[in-house]
């Protein structure tokens, strides 16, 4: 699956790098298993409620979210990952 960089997604892991830089090795392993394979159960995806409903998380370290959707950009297409916030647990929940 395609993964999609959203400009939110884009500014947390900036402020990730910069505030704990470590992690970004275990982000960037977490998004080539989540391109590969999203249902992997080292990513422990699981499917959000509440404010989040619709969207999806999955873990990319100890206490490392990403959020993202499953969206389908138009009819027949291949279904793409639209990466939506990364941070600690309490940061992106």
């Amino acid at each position: 699956m395609k993964l999609v960089w959203s400009a939110k997604f884009t500014r947390s892991t900036r402020k990730l790098s910069r505030r704990k830089s470590e992690l970004l090795d275990q982000l960037e392993g977490a998004l080539h298993l989540l391109e590969r394979e999203p249902y992997h159960p080292a990513l422990r995806t699981h499917k959000l409620s509440g404010d989040f409903e619709g969207c999806w998380a999955c873990s990319a370290g100890y206490d490392l979210r990403i959020v993202f959707e499953f969206v389908r950009p138009r009819k027949g297409a291949d279904m793409e990952i639209h990466l939506l916030n990364v941070g600690t647990h309490d940061e992106v929940y």
